[in-house]
């Protein structure tokens, strides 16, 4: 396989197609919609929306937010190094960008557990029922995200591989999505309300 030539000059090629690029904003503007909504509830209560933020650990959002930006940034190694045909390091670029989303996940599973211990579930307030729909929305696209760069994975390494640029370039514009999407949630609900 030889190094890949991508024709920049077409503005019709955003990198991994125009097909994820309308998932992603359709993603961004359902996002929108929820936080808007987060930010109108708070604004009608607000010593309820801050004192329950209070409850929220903010250490555990800003190393998830370290795991997410991270991952980020393997990623784009990652789809750099396959554009120079160098499989060898796009695979362990893939490999830690897998490993820093798993990470999140784990550290979400723990901060969840410890909200549910403490009776701060769906219904204890308004300000929890946007919580737990927001981050879990966003953790079934981490989860997701996470499926599409295995596949990705494998599909790189199989022989007479059919993996296409496009294909990395789709699986890492999903994941900054989800880098994305985590950067605008962490400040909200941990930091600002």
């Amino acid at each position: 396989m030889e190094e890949v030539k991508i024709d920049h000059k077409n503005i019709f090629y955003p990198p991994g197609g125009i097909l994820i690029w309308i998932l992603i904003f359709l993603e961004l503007i359902t996002f929108g919609m929820a936080l808007l909504a987060l930010a109108y509830y708070a604004k009608q209560s607000p010593e309820e929306f801050h004192e329950s933020r209070l409850l929220l650990n903010p250490v555990y959002g800003t190393i998830n937010t370290i795991f997410l930006l991270t991952s980020g940034y393997f990623m784009a190694k990652s789809v750099g190094f396959y554009k120079k045909n160098e499989l060898k390091k796009t695979n362990q670029y893939l490999k830690l960008t897998m490993i820093g989303g798993l990470l999140f996940l784990i550290l979400k599973s723990v901060e969840y557990w410890m909200k549910i211990e403490h009776g701060y579930t769906m219904g204890y307030d308004t300000f929890f029922s946007f919580y737990w729909m927001l981050t879990l929305f966003h953790v079934i696209h981490v989860v997701v995200g996470l499926v599409i760069l295995v596949s990705v994975y494998f599909g790189i390494n199989k022989k007479d591989s059919d993996t296409k640029l496009e294909d990395v370039e789709a699986s890492a514009a999903f994941w900054h999505m989800c880098d994305l999407i985590w950067l605008i949630l962490f400040p909200m609900l941990y930091l600002i309300l």
